[in-house]
């Protein structure tokens, strides 16, 4: 018999273990999808990383999230209110905030295995 739908209050979103420099809030992990959201205050950045066979979708809720990636990090990707952003799976970033408002985004993986390994920073 399929699972029934739920709703997923607000209130009740469990907040999950993460990176320095980001907060997150687990609202369903069912299978091979996790979503959430994740609160990245001024000033903060991530420490490198990579979401192993995870595709993760992003959707900037408020604030700008500013993400760092490729050779030696220098690409650079800035995204606002109202903006997607589709990181693929292994590809070694961080999100950084340099506004003066708190970026919140709602955060979608997708894969199996690992979701977040920490790395010493992009190929060089």
């Amino acid at each position: 018999m399929p699972q029934p739908i739920r709703r997923i209050a607000s209130a009740s979103l469990a907040h999950v273990e993460t990176l320095p420099g980001v907060a997150r809030q687990e609202a369903i992990a069912a299978g091979s999808i996790w979503s959430g959201l994740a609160h990245l205050e001024p000033g903060a950045a991530t420490e490198w990383h990579h979401h192993g066979q995870y595709e993760t979708s992003l959707y900037v809720l408020n604030g700008t999230v500013r993400l760092e990636f490729g050779h030696e990090g220098a690409d650079v990707l800035e995204a606002g209110p109202g903006d997607f952003v589709h990181v693929p799976a292994g590809t070694v970033h961080r999100e950084l905030n340099a506004g003066s408002s708190p970026a919140i985004t709602v955060m979608t993986r997708a894969g199996e295995g690992l979701a977040m390994y920490s790395v010493d920073g992009p190929e060089r």
